[in-house]
């Protein structure tokens, strides 16, 4: 049997918050029609996502084996690593304007664009190490609009653990979270080495301390995508199922 793919459809919004056009990767299910109602996922790093996280394709045999619910996926590519680092970083000059941009544009053009839930749970936002960071960080931020975030190998610092341990309104929020076993000595953009693990196992006590609805789990495997990729099919059927 052949298995029926999805469409791809590239789509662009003006976004007065970064004063730039953003562009965007809109997959649509191969049963796609505007008679149904869709849960929304938004990936940060959405190029990656869709080429190296072949996202469309483990949607495709999910939806196809009916195991998840019906879902449009969004991908927010980035323009370059510096660009990445600026909107993603807890310390980026354009994280905040990132945030705010993706609760207060983005949602509405999707919203109004096409037939989804317009309903914090039915909405979730994806990301890897840095975008699984500013994801994180737009749900703490906007829970209601935002009731699902996919992590894998989240950048955990203090300002995200301090993030997490002030929040106050996140019963609503369901998160998945997964870091690797070598993920201990992590080269950075810059060069730098960073542990990820023993930060991730220390903000994964914290979502436990304050009662947060998460899935926690330690892969084998690295930073980066030949180990995550993998793992979608898992993260979608946890949130989507």
């Amino acid at each position: 049997m052949t298995l029926k793919r999805g469409t791809i459809q590239d789509e662009t919004i003006y976004s007065k918050e970064l004063g730039e056009e953003v562009e965007l990767l809109v997959y649509l299910p191969a049963n796609f029609s505007p008679l149904y109602k869709y849960s929304l996922l938004i990936t940060q790093d959405g190029k990656d996502y869709f080429q190296m996280g072949r996202i469309p394709r483990v949607a495709d045999e999910l939806l196809a084996e009916e195991a998840i619910e019906n879902i449009i996926i969004v991908g927010v590519p980035y323009r370059d690593v510096e660009d990445r680092w600026q909107k993603y970083h807890p310390d980026g000059a354009k994280q905040e304007a990132y945030i705010r941009f993706l609760a207060h544009e983005l949602v509405p053009f999707l919203d109004e664009k096409y037939p989804v839930h317009h309903i914090g749970h039915g909405r979730a936002l994806a990301g890897d190490s840095l975008a699984a960071t500013v994801s994180l960080m737009t749900a703490l931020r906007y829970p209601h609009t935002f009731g699902k975030v996919l992590m894998h190998s989240p950048h955990v610092d203090d300002k995200v653990i301090n993030a997490v341990s002030e929040a106050k309104d996140y019963k609503h929020l369901s998160l998945y979270h997964v870091i690797g076993l070598e993920e201990t000595e992590v080269t950075r953009t810059n060069g730098e080495i960073d542990d990820f693990l023993s930060p991730n196992r220390a903000l994964s006590d914290l979502f436990y301390e304050k009662g947060f609805d998460f899935f926690y789990d330690e892969f084998q495997g690295g930073h980066s995508w030949k180990s995550w990729q993998p793992d979608l099919k898992r993260a979608l059927l946890t949130m989507f199922e």
